[in-house]
């Protein structure tokens, strides 16, 4: 019989991305359900899940905790039906405060809890809900913030990436154009827009470069036309499935420190300029784009120095390639174990063992 398993997700694309393949690893085996937020639906295009919305509020913002409060409660009572009614076996949360709810729910149930942490910071509501886990999976064992007396609730995983990624891998092709690649991460990064385009301008003059740019829908041909006008080619877009084609085309990247679009970078080799996310809780992004430039896989500017310094770390990249390249294979040889039939080995057997 097969396990009846719910994913708990929403929120970003750095939520619920993992979500969609945790839910293609475990779907081969067992029925998934997703749970999300209205903001995660846009991330969940395939007709494939099953998704129940459960509409977790904020609980930052303290004049409307009261009301948030009651409204989470009656969310734990859905969650608790939900679990018996679907006679759910395992809950995986992705982190974040949209799981609260479920959670909370399986204390009432016999629902074992797996949480899943991609970040190198231990998440807060993932360290609130330790004691009551199964496991947790991890990209690395030595998390910041990670209590030391259930480091032995540590699953470590190869990166989760998206299957289409392992097919498109060694597809990959060069071009006499260098190709780069800015992205915001899933909901865009409007400072990319303002601060990056004289500089992008400035390095069209001295070398042949295209532009594949990820912005808001309502900028898109703002930034297209500023770049046509200025004689640079361009490929401009909004949060697309097909992120996978960008990637790939792709030669370096300009990017937020998002666990999962660093993961994804890393594993089609392509070198990528991280400049993280300053209010990013824990500082967590800068701990991401960390481990990769100790592995000497990536540059990290500081976002108050993006201006100051993306004309000379560009420039210096595009003159001699010598390290541009050194970056290219140290991210090869971090990557080269990572397959997705070990990914899924790892997964349902952890599973089987609880």
């Amino acid at each position: 019989m097969k396990k009846k398993i719910l994913i708990s997700t929403g929120g970003s694309g750095g939520h619920v991305i993992p979500a969609t393949i945790l839910h293609d690893h475990l779907s081969e085996t067992s029925e998934v359900i997703i749970s999300t937020d209205k903001r995660g639906l846009k991330y969940l295009r395939n007709e494939s899940y099953v998704i129940k919305i459960i509409d977790t509020p904020r609980l930052s913002n303290i004049f409307t905790l009261p009301i948030n409060l009651i409204i989470i409660l009656s969310q734990i009572i859905q969650s608790f039906f939900l679990l018996k009614e679907k006679k759910i076996e395992y809950l995986f949360s992705t982190g974040g405060y949209m799981s609260l709810p479920l959670i909370l729910a399986c204390k009432f149930t016999s629902t074992k809890i797996f949480l899943f942490e991609p970040n190198l910071v231990l998440g807060r509501v993932n360290k609130l809900f330790l004691n009551s886990c199964e496991k947790i999976f991890c990209y690395n064992d030595q998390l910041k913030n990670f209590p030391k007396n259930f480091e032995h609730k540590i699953i470590k995983i190869n990166p989760l990436i998206r299957k289409e990624f392992y097919e498109i891998r060694e597809k990959k092709k060069q071009s006499e154009v260098f190709k780069i690649l800015i992205v915001g991460g899933s909901q865009g990064a409007a400072i990319f827009d303002d601060k990056l385009k004289n500089s992008i301008i400035k390095l069209s003059k001295k070398f042949p470069i295209k532009v594949i740019q990820q912005t808001n829908q309502k900028d898109i041909f703002t930034i297209q036309n500023f770049y046509l006008k200025n004689g640079v080619e361009n490929f401009i877009f909004d949060y697309d499935a097909n992120f996978v084609n960008h990637v790939s085309q792709s030669d370096i990247c300009i990017t937020r420190a998002g666990a999962s679009t660093l993961a994804e970078l890393s594993f089609l080799n392509v070198p990528f300029i991280a400049i993280p996310l300053p209010s990013s809780k824990d500082n967590h992004q800068f701990e991401n784009a960390n481990f990769y430039l100790e592995n000497n896989c990536c540059w990290i500017i500081e976002q108050k120095h993006l201006e100051n310094n993306i004309d000379e770390v560009l420039k210096g990249i595009l003159q001699n390639k010598t390290d541009f390249l050194q970056k290219k294979e140290n991210l090869k040889k971090l990557n080269y174990q990572n397959t997705w039939i070990n990914v899924n080995q790892k997964i349902v057997s952890t599973i089987n063992e609880n």
